[in-house]
């Protein structure tokens, strides 16, 4: 685990950076995955990287696994990468709007 000061600092990084709520980072996953053929169960809907994400949000601090915290550090991540990345086209601009929205950041919310 991390010392209390790294993790209050990984705990508001995540949570800034991670704009949605985890109804609809819950909605967004359940969406994302809908497709004619066969839709997976709610609770298995999205990424396995969302699905963890969703997990985090219904947790206290106190109640993290390292393995939480791996994602954390990589959620915060993506977002500050992704964050600075200038897109040309709008069907790549939308492709980045969807990859950040299932770790639960919405780029068009501020």
């Amino acid at each position: 685990m991390t010392d209390a000061l790294e993790l209050d600092a990984l705990w508001e990084d995540f949570h800034r950076a991670v704009n949605m709520t985890s109804q609809e980072l819950g909605a967004w996953l359940r969406v994302s995955e809908a497709d004619e053929s066969a839709e997976p169960l709610p609770e298995h809907a999205g990424e396995p990287t969302g699905q963890h994400v969703l997990a985090i949000l219904q947790k206290r601090r106190t109640d993290l696994t390292d393995d939480d915290l791996e994602v954390m550090y990589e959620v915060v991540d993506t977002v500050s990468a992704e964050a600075g990345a200038e897109k040309e086209h709008e069907a790549e601009e939308t492709l980045r709007r969807h990859r950040l929205m299932s770790v639960g950041h919405d780029p068009l919310r501020r």
